[in-house]
């Protein structure tokens, strides 16, 4: 099945809750990521675990209306809905995540464990996506997070914990590599964009890319 545009699947969740549609520009959503990559007791990659925090102008945007009890705090029961939506409409833009695993493309099961809390005017979004086939990475495994279209602009946190592994085989290491900052006019330009706009993103590097190395 082919992807729907970050833009159209984004919408889609806005109009699924009532919102009206949000301003124009790309990026026009912006994610601080930490991610994190699950093994099995075998040595096989199972599962990740993304943990991504909306910026402050759109978890006020998607949130309004969410206060049920009107006691001014969102609950993680509060927020359930909006959890289930999110997740649900993830497939239709692939996650935001490409892996391979010794450099052979790897299918996603059903996300499981998603959960929503709104903190000091952010929101952010917790699940664990796996693998439909836990994957044998005995040389390499290797993720990208990000929307090549620019829609959506991920920045993976600058920190030890960026990405990480949780119960790898002893030995193996995590390098990172975050995309160059882009030209100042190159930003001007896909601010103008339309919202409902595919921009020209070709030839630009906007994901960031991990790779886990087992000896």
């Amino acid at each position: 099945m082919a992807r729907r545009p970050a833009s159209a699947a984004l919408l889609a969740l806005a109009t699924g809750l009532g919102l009206a549609s949000p301003a124009s520009a790309h990026p026009h959503v912006f994610v601080t990521a930490r991610a994190e990559i699950l093994y099995a007791p075998d040595g096989t990659v199972r599962a990740l675990k993304h943990i991504w925090s909306f910026d402050e102008a759109y978890s006020a945007y998607i949130t309004q209306g969410l206060d049920k009890n009107g006691d001014g705090k969102l609950t993680p029961d509060e927020l359930a809905e909006l959890a289930k939506v999110n997740v649900e409409s993830l497939p239709d833009v692939g996650f935001f995540t490409t892996v391979k695993a010794n450099g052979k493309p790897q299918e996603f099961g059903t996300p499981t464990g998603a959960g929503l809390v709104f903190d000091n005017r952010i929101l952010t979004l917790t699940y664990t996506l796996p693998l439909k086939t836990p994957a044998h990475a005995s040389r390499s495994f290797g993720i990208e997070i990000g929307d090549p279209t620019y829609f959506v602009a991920f920045d993976i946190v600058d920190a030890p914990d960026a990405v990480i592994t949780r119960d790898a085989p002893k030995g193996c290491i995590v390098r990172v590599a975050r995309p160059p900052k882009l030209d100042p006019v190159i930003q001007q330009k896909l601010a103008q964009e339309d919202i409902t706009a595919t921009p020209d993103t070709s030839g630009l590097q906007v994901t960031t890319r991990a790779l886990v190395a087992c000896p």
